[in-house]
């Protein structure tokens, strides 16, 4: 539904991608944004942890900005397993309906099938996506993603549809602090599997291990692979819905998250997405405390706008639940190709890599030190693609690049005049 903040001209609406798979209770879910006469379709995935709604300041900007253009945010299918009913409460609820375990919560007896929801049931989801977004070829194309979603975006370009490319379906690829050839590496994740860890891991997952915990561990939040999505979403509402108010969370919050300080509910949110930096994939560049418990801004990211896209249910900003059977093949996928015994366990089909002919943007933070650009460039150099951009700000975060204002963004910034450039062109070719 349109959103009061919203530019008039620019619609948004939410809902099931047509088509796909049959049980609408597993169906990947698209934020559209802009007009729907575009003639020209940005799809955009989410990383490891990000789902639609964390694209949605960035979407609209787009939109508003590139005229004939319409911008599609993903969920995947895993977030239908996420219960966000409760962020639809008022905070007080919210936070008793979280905190004391009121919530449906996932394992691998109430999701069955998560457990085979690899990279080659995501690309063909992503492909419904994209054959809807292109509306019976009468739009173009242009395949993103932000973090892991980068990855998944170039390999969407590279897999093998039963003899059909997948980059034949696209007019123009988009990498956003990610991507294959071990983009990460400059901020410290190592992505190597042999063929015995893949077993291994295959086993893990055979054994009900289908969701990891990474995320909720390595930022603290404990063991449940829910709860870094959950601090921060419950975080996020408390600070819009009554940003003044003292923070009861603040009390109550895990270890690494503790302050002496009495905090109110924004300076907490503050708080946590500023004290997340052993956790860079999460951390935003806000402010300070001002002192009093609240917040003062004067970073690129003003923490209002991040919080509204953190707090919102349709769509939400988080995945809850990240596969391990879709990391096994996104790690064993890191060399953008299908050589060896290790594809030929997973069933990986990255066989067209070396035949990509499509324009290729990529815009990099601070985040890799670099290893996004020079992966981005080691794309170009092994395909057939012509025209390369690589935009980069070291002064941004991880997450910056989504949600810091236009004026300071340099994916907002940089972004628009390629997609422009591509949506012009299919109006000539047309």
């Amino acid at each position: 539904m349109p959103n009061d903040s919203t530019p008039a001209l620019i619609r948004e609406e939410y809902g099931p991608v047509p088509g796909g798979v049959p049980d609408e209770a597993h169906r990947p879910h698209v934020l559209r944004v802009g007009p729907a006469d575009a003639s020209t379709v940005l799809v955009l995935l989410g990383g490891r942890e990000g789902s639609a709604g964390v694209f949605r300041p960035a979407a609209r900007h787009l939109a508003a900005e590139v005229p004939g253009l319409q911008v599609w945010a993903v969920d995947r299918r895993e977030q239908t397993l996420s219960d966000l009913s409760g962020f639809d409460l008022e905070p007080d609820e919210a936070r008793r309906y979280y905190l004391d375990g009121e919530y449906r919560a996932q394992t691998a007896e109430t999701a069955p099938d998560a457990g085979e929801w690899g990279l080659a049931v995501l690309l063909d989801d992503i492909r419904d996506t994209v054959r809807a977004a292109s509306d019976g070829g009468r739009r173009d194309v242009v395949l993103g993603g932000h973090s892991l979603g980068a990855a998944e975006a170039l390999l969407y370009a590279a897999w093998d549809f039963d003899g059909h490319p997948g980059h034949r379906d696209l007019v123009g690829l988009v990498a956003v602090d990610g991507g294959v050839h071990h983009a990460f590496s400059g901020a410290g994740f190592s992505f190597e599997l042999s063929l015995e860890q893949a077993k291994g891991w295959l086993q893990q997952t055979k054994s009900g291990g289908y969701f990891e915990n990474a995320s909720s561990t390595g930022a603290g939040f404990g063991e449940l692979p829910e709860l870094a999505a959950l601090w921060f979403q419950l975080a996020a509402l408390h600070a819009v819905k009554d940003p003044d108010g003292a923070s009861e969370l603040a009390a109550v919050a895990p270890e690494p998250y503790r302050t002496a300080e009495a905090l109110t509910n924004r300076g907490f949110f503050g708080h946590l997405v500023d004290a997340a930096m052993h956790h860079p994939g999460f951390t935003l560049t806000t402010g300070r405390p001002d002192g009093d418990g609240g917040w003062t801004d004067d970073g690129p990211t003003p923490l209002d706008r991040a919080a509204e896209a953190f707090a919102g249910t349709r769509p939400g900003a988080w995945v809850w639940y990240t596969l391990n059977r879709l990391m096994i093949d996104l790690v064993a996928s890191i060399d953008y190709t299908s050589d060896g015994d290790l594809a030929q366990l997973l069933g990986l089909r990255v066989l067209h890599g070396k035949d990509v002919a499509l324009p290729l943007y990529a815009a990099q933070s601070g985040f890799s030190r670099g290893t996004v650009g020079q992966a981005a460039a080691k794309v170009v150099a092994e395909s057939r693609i012509g025209t390369f951009e690589l935009h980069t700000d070291e002064s941004l975060s991880h997450q910056d690049l989504l949600l810091a204002t236009p004026e300071r963004n340099v994916l907002l910034r940089t972004l628009p005049a390629f997609l422009a450039g591509i949506t012009a062109a299919g109006g000539e070719a047309r």
